[in-house]
């Protein structure tokens, strides 16, 4: 292995900010990218909050027709389009709950406030970008074979008898890189050698 691939979830997240910014422009291929990447997470928010099936999918259904008008409030520096996504299926859900529109079997909206809002503050998403960043550079730090195991354990989300099987190595071989590796990880980002 040169590199470390990009991991999935980082390419996930790329897609789905590229169909935001393509949707509020206008493209409504985008949409059903959009749908297709997020329907589940977002009926499991409604359903959470309604607590009832026809009720989450009436509100999933206001999620997107109001996606469809108002995509082009997605700001893809402020927020990753799923949590942005998420907020704004929390809102619709509570919504459906404030005004009425709820048929039995709900729970009350006293309870649907307590769900966390998804979106990081300013202040934690620059701590989280600067760990991010140190954790690379650590990581840049440490020889081969571990920076790459490591990688591809951590990132990629092979178990270590795949790499060791690719690396043609024991198992035992493979967790001792990857163990030592570690250590040196834990060091650098604990002194920041």
């Amino acid at each position: 292995m040169v590199g470390a691939p990009t991991p999935a979830s980082t390419e996930a997240r790329e897609a789905l900010r590229d169909a935001m910014v393509r949707l509020a422009e206008g493209d409504s291929t985008a949409l059903e990218q959009i749908y297709s990447a997020t329907r589940v997470k977002l009926y499991g928010i409604c359903f959470r909050i309604l607590g009832d099936t026809k009720e989450a999918e009436d509100a999933l259904q206001d999620v997107y027709v109001n996606l469809w008008q108002r995509a082009d409030r997605y700001d893809p520096d402020r927020a990753s389009p799923i949590s942005w996504l998420a907020t704004f299926a929390r809102n619709r859900a509570i919504d459906r709950l404030r005004t009425g529109k709820v048929r039995g079997g709900a729970v009350p909206v006293e309870e649907a406030v307590p769900l966390p809002d998804a979106a990081p503050l300013a202040d934690q998403l620059m701590i989280d970008g600067e760990r991010a960043a140190r954790v690379h550079t650590c990581l840049e730090a440490l020889e081969e074979p571990a920076r790459t195991n490591i990688r591809s354990a951590f990132f990629d989300g092979s178990t270590y008898a795949e790499l060791a099987e690719d690396a043609d190595v024991p198992l035992g071989t493979m967790k001792s890189w990857i163990r030592r590796g570690m250590m040196k990880l834990r060091t650098c980002l604990e002194t920041g050698e």
